[in-house]
């Protein structure tokens, strides 16, 4: 691929992301993404055939701008399952703001828009991976709470690091981010991690 295709790519992913966050996704079509990364439509095509395969495409895009695998590696690097469920809570957490304007967008786009809801759902997905990762590790050292089985465990965790609860406890409860945090962690210790006196 030469630096042309390269830059023109990128072109196309600033546009896209541009557009989606100054609009909540209200609107935004792929012609007034080419228009706006200054290219005609068919060549923003021959780049992303489908509306769908951009905004997944926006979404790592916006994971490689805010280095979201440097971000996880402590967690990855945990070496007990208290440890990496901590790490991913924060990873995640402050994680969220950055990217809340992509986010929202792509989630007011989501009823309506079956390429929005594509890239919406894949994001999530590969979060619930991360999840899936922290619950398991506790469940190999023998500190997943008998009170869950893995599969619903990794559903709750997923549950409270949505974006929509972040939403509603900084934005509508006011909750300085700090506080958020913080009190994710808690919740998730004393939900998922074992008390001793279950042995």
């Amino acid at each position: 691929m030469s630096s042309r295709e390269v830059d023109t790519r990128t072109r196309i992913l600033q546009a896209a992301l541009e557009l989606l966050e100054s609009s909540a996704g209200k609107g935004v079509r792929v012609g007034d993404i080419a228009k706006q990364a200054g290219i005609s439509r068919q060549a923003l095509y021959l780049h992303f055939p489908t509306r769908a395969e951009l905004l997944i495409a926006v979404t790592h895009y916006v994971d490689d701008l805010k280095g979201s695998d440097a971000r996880l590696a402590p967690s990855r690097a945990a070496t007990s399952g208290v440890e990496r469920l901590g790490a991913f809570i924060e990873a995640w957490a402050a994680y969220i703001p950055e990217v809340y304007g992509v986010a929202r967008a792509l989630l007011a786009m989501r009823d309506t828009d079956e390429a929005a809801a594509s890239a919406w759902d894949k994001r999530m997905q590969d979060m619930r991976e991360g999840c899936e990762a922290a619950i398991k590790a506790l469940e190999r050292d023998g500190m997943l709470s008998p009170a869950h089985h893995p599969d619903g465990a990794t559903d709750i965790l997923w549950t409270m690091l949505s974006v929509r609860n972040w939403e509603q406890l900084t934005i509508t409860c006011g909750w300085p981010q700090a506080r958020y945090v913080a009190t994710l962690k808690t919740i998730a210790r004393q939900v998922f991690v074992a008390d001793k006196d279950d042995d």
